[in-house]
């Protein structure tokens, strides 16, 4: 993945940089953190090392004992001057929180810390978030400071509305949060073509579960929000994948730079899919469809007053199995089976004959603690001749595992 540089600068926002840096890491991005004197007011270095397993840098004075590297990477056999070489390494740097007083200096070219000195070295693409109070960003130096580094390429990620640190205070100046953060860091990575490991592959996802109406009011659903289909989503765009996601009943903001299409029930979902499949390189059914529909909707809002109710339904369509049976040449399938209890993995073998899929991904909903609404999962991935358990971690980190497995299938030499 990425080698993040991420610049943390004064400002009661800067304990979001720690989840950010939790989060990249999480995702397989390598990270080096630098610090002005005034953002270790906020937060220490030692809470950023203790995520990267790598030192902090907070002088350009100081000597990198990494010597500019990122973690994973090889040092140099010299001895390089710190500040240039950690800049000179990443493929992206990102300054989060961004305070009105470095982004003056950025303005103005000034060099007084490691922060500014490697934002002017560094050459790869260049993120700033401001962070500060409402008036301070609203003023007019502030803006035209922000309008100069706009104007020099300098990606500013806009601040959301809300509380403020000084008490009572409202308005705008909130640091996004880390999660949205990253997505944006990734949106920027793979328009840079930073991942292209699935450059050129269309991807089509499912996410979320259908909606069966039983009257106008009324509907059977599931659980299913849509994270882990979203999480695979973005993963794949990510990697340089072409991503559309069809998206059932989900609330959730759509993965940077993938196509959305929206549809309610397990009809809607399959006409997308039947339109979508033949283009598409490789289908992910993460979706939970609906397994029954009424077999008569009612048109009006079925009252209390009826009594007793007696609600007829009949299968729905199997979505997955439909496609599979008429997939082109090169063409890979990957299912989901959400299951509960005693032999799942078993049951879960079955559907992946039963189906005609490459791989099925079980998810076992037993744990009320994941799985549906959770940002967290546990998973296994189950393919014709193998079985592999992927412990409880981040959606995120589990999609990461699911598309590593579909590049395995499809290059069965690749280490």
């Amino acid at each position: 993945m990425a080698k993040v540089l991420l610049g943390v600068s004064g400002g009661i926002a800067a304990y979001k940089a720690v989840e950010f840096v939790r989060l990249a890491t999480g995702n397989g991005h390598s990270v080096r953190v630098l610090m002005t004197a005034a953002a270790r007011r906020f937060v220490g270095p030692d809470t950023f090392e203790g995520i990267l397993g790598a030192p902090v840098l907070t002088s350009e004075f100081e000597r990198d004992p990494m010597r500019g590297a990122f973690p994973g990477q090889p040092m140099p056999d010299h001895e390089p001057i710190g500040h240039l070489a950690v800049a000179e390494a990443a493929d992206l740097y990102l300054l989060a929180p961004a305070s009105a007083n470095t982004i003056a200096k950025l303005a103005t070219g000034q060099a007084d810390s490691i922060v500014t000195t490697a934002f002017l070295a560094c050459r790869a693409p260049k993120m700033i978030a401001p962070a500060m109070n409402d008036r301070m960003y609203q003023s007019a130096a502030t803006q035209d400071n922000l309008a100069t580094l706009r104007s020099r390429g300098v990606e500013v990620i806009e601040p959301g509305e809300g509380s403020l640190a000084s008490k009572g205070e409202y308005g705008v100046g909130r640091l996004p949060e880390p999660a949205a953060l990253l997505e944006r860091v990734e949106a920027t990575l793979a328009e840079e073509g930073g991942d292209s490991e699935m450059s050129g592959v269309r991807v089509l996802v499912t996410a979320g579960g259908t909606r069966e109406a039983i009257d106008p009011v009324r509907f059977l659903g599931n659980r299913s929000s849509g994270r882990m289909g979203f999480a695979l989503a973005g993963a794949a765009r990510r990697r340089g994948a072409d991503v559309t996601v069809i998206a059932a009943n989900v609330g959730l903001e759509s993965p940077p730079g993938v196509e959305r299409i929206d549809v309610e029930d397990t009809g809607g979902l399959a006409e997308a899919c039947r339109e979508r499949f033949p283009e598409c390189d490789l289908l992910i059914m993460a979706a939970a469809p609906a397994d029954f529909r009424p077999v008569e909707p009612s048109r009006d809002k079925l009252g209390r007053d009826r009594g007793e109710l007696t609600i007829s339904l009949q299968p729905t369509e199997d979505i997955l199995a439909g496609l599979a049976a008429s997939r082109r040449p090169g063409q890979t399938v990957v299912g989901f089976a959400a299951e509960h209890g005693g032999e799942a993995e078993t049951r879960a073998r079955g559907k992946l004959a039963e189906k005609g899929a490459d791989l099925i991904v079980l998810n076992d909903v037993s744990d009320p603690a994941i799985g549906f609404d959770s940002d967290r999962n546990e998973v296994t991935l189950i393919t014709a001749g193998e079985t592999e358990r992927v412990p409880v971690a981040s959606k995120a980190e589990i999609a990461g595992r699911i598309l590593d497995r579909v590049v395995e299938l499809n290059n069965p030499g690749r280490n």
